[in-house]
């Protein structure tokens, strides 16, 4: 259940199983990895995306709902990031007293 090295995007998705929608088993995957492998960094500021770092080999990865015509955003996804990407849009900026640190 561990990230992969070569892995860098994990699109979660929806099932329709008679009238219900159920999570796919990648959407499975990154709530299980979000909640229990991955470190939270912190939200944006709009909260809706949420930054993680990877303990084991320190990478960066951003939640995202990208789907967002659907109700609650509709399904997850984990996208690796690097330092530069994320440092202004969630405030990392070191320069600034009330960032946080990478």
């Amino acid at each position: 259940m561990k990230l992969l090295p070569h892995e860098t995007d994990l699109i979660g998705g929806y099932n329709v199983v008679g009238t219900t929608l159920v999570a796919d088993d990648v959407t499975r995957r990154i709530e299980y990895l979000t909640k229990s492998e991955l470190k939270l960094v912190g939200p944006s500021p709009d909260g809706w995306d949420h930054l993680f770092r990877d303990p084991q080999d320190g990478r960066y990865w951003e939640r995202t709902y990208p789907q967002s015509h659907l109700q609650g955003g509709g399904p997850p996804r984990l996208t690796l990031v690097d330092k530069d990407q994320i440092r202004v849009k969630y405030c990392l900026d070191k320069s600034k007293s009330t960032s946080r640190n990478l």
